[in-house]
């Protein structure tokens, strides 16, 4: 609660309209922590160690993206360093005191799903047509309300603190820019966080950024044409090695887009890069084209990361796929057992199965 009050109190501080932003996001980011941790302590919370364990990692994650927001604005060079506290470390001391077991518990579930899902968003799965009830509607093609996700995003974010819930249905697009990822499931709370709705379709990202736990499935990935001739297609964020957070790419084809192909020589195309120390992404099953650099993945800054990120590769096919001569460091793993790969399926990795069925979304459990 000091935290959260020294934050506050740092407003006023603020020389210019996007310090003010950034504090703005951390305020609220703050807040959603305070929330989530109460949650988590309070008696009348049941959840398993599994549950608690994500709860955690997103709070611990919200404070990383409170940082991440000033620095990727410029101006992390004076309001930030005032926001030094103790808060990180002891999120980052519990996750350790509660280590569970990978992959050998699930969180608690009611009706078919996790309880951390409203009543309200329950109903709002299992309905026919969840699509329709979307009140922001992504199309490239100007039939929405906004043409880019990011542009959504960044206007419904104006509207924070207004009580209001958002749904997003994404129509059958093409997405063309890089999409920061926060796949993170609520607290048990009356008033849910804002739900994304959309249709299976073709994505393209330059970077798949995300620093918490994500499947991707049976997804067609595009590489474009960089201004800096190199392409990375995640960099996962986990800061703390008892995040249970990670991407995993199941089933999904990482091919060239039509601008990258006639320059594809010209272009290193890796995998995946460490954006934080343990970094942590599995391709599964995954068609790799020759676009893919026969390194595999890139190095962030010079050995960081290299010997604590875990980076894995299982039963993947194409031109792109060899291991011959991948990277050797610590982290990286090929993948030779199912037992180990099955731990990064969607049954496994997000239970899936215990939540997907109710939403009529189709899905592969296993490998």
């Amino acid at each position: 609660m000091d935290a959260q009050t020294d934050i506050y109190n740092l407003g006023s501080k603020c020389r210019n309209e996007l310090e003010r932003a950034a504090w703005t996001d951390c305020l609220e980011l703050y807040q959603s922590t305070i929330r989530k941790l109460k949650k988590t302590v309070h008696r009348s919370t049941k959840c398993t160690q599994v549950d608690a364990q994500t709860w955690l990692s997103t709070a611990l994650t919200n404070l990383e993206t409170c940082q991440t927001g000033f620095i990727e604005l410029g101006v992390g060079d004076y309001i930030l360093p005032l926001m030094s506290n103790n808060v990180s470390m002891l999120i980052s001391d519990t996750l350790a005191m509660n280590q569970v077991s990978y992959g050998t518990d699930e969180p608690n579930y009611k009706d078919g799903f996790p309880t951390w899902v409203c009543p309200h968003d329950r109903k709002l799965l299992q309905s026919p047509s969840p699509a329709s009830q979307a009140n922001i509607v992504v199309a490239q093609d100007g039939s929405g309300n906004y043409k880019t996700v990011n542009k959504a995003i960044s206007a419904a974010s104006k509207q924070s603190g207004s009580g209001r819930e958002d749904y997003y249905h994404w129509k059958a697009i093409v997405l063309e820019e890089a999409v920061p990822l926060s796949v993170q499931p609520p607290l048990p709370e009356q008033q849910c966080t804002r739900q994304w709705l959309f249709d299976p379709a073709p994505t393209s990202q330059s970077s798949t950024s995300a620093a918490s736990k994500v499947v991707f499935q049976n997804c067609s990935m595009f590489a474009r044409n960089p201004p800096n001739k190199t392409n990375t297609v995640t960099a996962q964020g986990r800061t703390d090695p008892n995040q249970n957070t990670g991407i995993s790419l199941h089933n999904c084809q990482v091919t060239a887009a039509s601008d990258l192909k006639p320059v594809q020589s010209s272009v290193k195309t890796y995998l995946g890069r460490p954006w934080q120390k343990y970094s942590r992404t599995v391709y599964l099953k995954t068609y790799l084209d020759s676009l893919i650099d026969p390194a595999g993945w890139m190095p962030w800054n010079g050995n960081f990361a290299l010997s604590t990120l875990y980076y894995g590769e299982y039963m993947n096919t194409g031109p792109g796929s060899s291991t011959a001569n991948r990277v050797k460091w610590g982290g990286y793993h090929v993948i030779t057992s199912a037992t180990v790969a099955s731990k990064f399926t969607v049954g496994s990795f997000i239970a899936g199965n215990s939540w997907l069925p109710a939403t009529n979304v189709p899905f592969t459990s296993g490998l």
